[in-house]
């Protein structure tokens, strides 16, 4: 295979890499692997030359690393196509054993292995791509499972082998799909192990990934204890993909039949779905039945114990009956008498305790009845207090009705009272005046004098009249004074009279003194 590779006068570093990716992978190199139905072509490129041209104006599209890319991707496709038409038409769980799941593993390996870096160790160089693999783990906390699975697994000394195990596991957890889109989206981190045109960096990873999806339809149930992983040679057996032309024509009715299958998985993890929401809300049910069952269980309990403590009270006062009755059997063997006295005192007891027990349970029931009564007075005594604020604020209402009508009334004849006051108090004063005259004339006219007066000398009723009209006008009309004969031509007009009123000296200078300083 040393002849089909040109040897380069002036080899570069990347003329070395293509000219080993090369010698890696030449029976992929040398033939191009096309997909026609149900064929698989493979053609021979005799005219590919393993080393680029000294000065390449643009990508050269017989590039070997892009035909090991295509021919990768056509052998994933038919692998994945054949695992899932075989697994369908067996019917059953696949093991290691078979075949196409072993050809499976394979392709997959050879893709894993395009394009990985080298490293450099005291034993050589070394290419694993279990590296790639545990950057699932930090990407997909769920993939933390199948790395721990494989590191505990027996058995397995290089990274190889850990791969291949990861690889089987996780397609055993029907994760492979998820897990291998989760790293190729992060080609960030996986330039760190693959060169720039590996698979897993170049459109082809993402296809595979893709396809990977298809094989969520089938079981596997992989053993690995036992099995060596570490030396297993990878050789892809194109035999199997190599199929006449009779067999083409039920390619039609297995696409059917994977579309089926297809529609049937995505209804059946809906429906998983459905189930999982239902799983929680009954498990949500089943945490607060099991709360109320344990707080049942503690009421149980506790009223288990009371029924043990009735119990043994039962028992005790059992006993003590079973007790007295005993002693008062071996009394009435003892003597009869006696025996008759105790029974006459037990019943007299026995009878007590009844008419205790009745007059007790009369005396509850009256508290019960007084107690109903006083709650009935009681809610009588509301209704009235009630009632009675009612009646209060309506009397409250009324009188400051009340209050208002007698301001107002005050105020309409307030004016009118204090006249008649004042008219009142003019009247009285002339009262006092008149007693004074009286008196004096009493005083004028002794006890002898005064019946012969009244019996013979007696005025006449005008005398008298005008006796009283004379002290009248020698009252002044403003200070109610009495004044001498002098003071009687004083007139004045007075605020309480239109017309001309006597008044004495004082008040006359008085007034007079007002009506000047007063303006007119």
């Amino acid at each position: 295979m040393s002849d089909l590779t040109p040897q380069s006068e002036a080899p570069t570093p990347t003329t070395d890499k293509i000219t080993q990716a090369a010698r890696e992978t030449i029976y992929l190199c040398n033939f191009r692997v096309s997909v026609d139905g149900e064929w698989l072509c493979l053609r021979e490129l005799n005219d590919i030359s393993l080393t680029p041209d000294p000065e390449p104006a643009h990508e050269d599209p017989k590039d070997p690393i892009a035909i090991e890319r295509l021919n990768l991707m056509n052998m994933a496709k038919l692998s994945i196509k054949g695992l899932i038409e075989s697994a369908l038409n067996l019917g059953r769980t696949l093991d290691s054993d078979y075949a196409p799941l072993q050809q499976f593993f394979v392709v997959m390996e050879h893709c894993l292995k395009h394009g990985l870096k080298s490293k450099k160790t005291f034993l050589g160089q070394n290419k694993s791509f279990w590296g790639p693999l545990e950057l699932v783990e930090k990407l997909t906390p769920e993939a933390g499972e199948i790395t721990a699975s494989v590191k505990d697994l027996p058995g397995l000394k290089t990274p190889l082998g850990r791969g291949r195990a990861w690889l089987r596991l996780a397609l055993m957890q029907k994760k492979l799909s998820d897990y291998m889109k989760t790293i190729i989206n992060r080609k960030d981190l996986l330039s760190e192990f693959y060169e720039p045109n590996a698979l897993m960096m170049e459109e082809e990873g993402a296809v595979i990934a893709g396809l990977l999806v298809g094989l969520n339809v089938i079981d596997a149930n992989l053993c690995m204890k036992g099995e060596d992983l570490d030396s297993q040679v990878g050789v892809i057996d194109f035999s199997m993909y190599l199929k006449d032309g009779a067999h083409s024509s039920k390619s039609t009715e297995g696409d059917g039949q994977i579309t089926a299958i297809l529609d049937q998985k995505n209804y059946v993890e809906e429906l998983n779905r459905h189930l999982s929401a239902s799983v929680n809300n009954l498990q949500a049910k089943v945490d607060a039945l099991e709360k109320s069952n344990t707080k049942l269980t503690e009421e149980l309990a506790v009223a288990n114990n009371r029924i043990i403590t009735l119990q043994e009270e039962l028992e005790r006062v059992k006993e003590e009956s079973s007790y007295l009755v005993e002693s008062s059997r071996k009394a009435s063997r003892a003597d009869g008498t006696a025996n008759g006295q105790v029974l006459g005192e037990t019943r007299k007891q026995l009878k007590e305790e009844t008419q205790l027990r009745l007059s007790s349970e009369a005396s509850a029931k009256q508290k019960s009845d007084i107690i109903s009564r006083l709650e009935e007075k009681t809610n009588q005594m509301g209704s009235t207090i009630k009632q009675l604020e009612s009646r209060c604020k309506k009397a409250e209402r009324e009188r400051d009705l009340a209050d208002e009508a007698n301001r107002l009334f005050k105020q309409e004849f307030g004016d009118k009272i204090e006249s008649l006051q004042e008219e009142v108090e003019q009247l009285r004063r002339q009262r006092w005046l008149l007693e004074q005259e009286l008196r004096k004339w009493r005083e004028q006219h002794p006890g002898g004098h005064t019946s012969e007066a009244l019996l013979g000398k007696t005025p006449p009723q005008r005398d008298m009249r005008q006796h009283v009209e004379d002290i009248r006008r020698r009252q002044c009309k403003n200070c109610s004074g009495v004044f001498c004969e002098n003071c009687v031509a004083n007139e004045l007009p007075l605020p309480s009279s239109i017309n001309p009123e006597h008044v004495c000296d004082v008040c006359h200078s008085q007034l007079l003194q007002q009506y000047a300083s007063s303006p007119s």
